[in-house]
């Protein structure tokens, strides 16, 4: 694998090299516009989309293997998104997340393999309550990756901010579209605050193998 690495000619990505930067002295990165307008836009369709073809599930807490549904703990409805089987709208995302992932494994040496990323959906009144994104029986899930799709007048009232907690502060990330946030996933204790109206994103993981 490292001599496929060695083959591709590199070129410094200055975004990626601030996402590298601020995972390494906060464990946290927020981005504003890592999509454009333009791409929100799209992605919001595609997700909307396919909640019209009623492909939301009701979310789960655990892993696939065990997974319970607790409205308590999360209340997001979601839609795994296959990359074997995608739409202009969802290669196009695909490709800068591989984009990003290569320029990991490059730079970082942290033996990213695998992903899974789903759209999410959190109706009105609906939240997810403080957790890790990492399992007792899976801990394969090094970085998590949230991308908003809310529309371009989404308010601080609409609620549903990321809130990660770390050591003397918390921070509180509103989720504005086109906005993306990465952070480590065996690492941040997070919630999503409960929403005042629908709240839209892509949610998913860099997994080792």
């Amino acid at each position: 694998m490292s001599n496929l690495y060695e083959a591709i000619p590199f070129i410094e990505n200055p975004l990626y090299e601030r996402i590298i930067s601020d995972i390494s002295s906060q464990k946290y990165s927020i981005v504003d516009d890592f999509f454009s307008e333009e791409e929100v836009i799209a992605l919001r369709h595609s997700l909307l989309l396919k909640d019209e073809e009623a492909a939301f599930k009701t979310s789960a807490i655990g892993n696939k293997t065990h997974e319970l549904v607790k409205k308590t703990v999360r209340g997001d409805r979601i839609f795994w998104i296959d990359e074997r089987v995608i739409n202009v709208t969802e290669q196009m995302f695909f490709a800068k997340i591989n984009d990003l992932q290569t320029y990991l494994n490059q730079t970082c040496f942290l033996g990213i393999q695998d992903k899974e990323f789903h759209y999410a959906m959190y109706p009105k009144g609906t939240f997810y309550k403080r957790h890790l994104d990492t399992f007792q029986n899976d801990d394969r899930r090094k970085l998590s990756l949230v991308c908003y799709l809310n529309s371009e007048d989404w308010q601080p009232e609409n609620g549903g901010e990321l809130v990660l907690y770390l050591d003397g502060k918390d921070e509180v990330i509103y989720p504005l579209p086109g906005k993306v946030v990465i952070f480590e996933s065996q690492e941040l204790e997070h919630e999503v605050k409960p929403v005042t109206t629908t709240r839209l994103s892509i949610t998913g993981w860099f997994k080792t193998r």
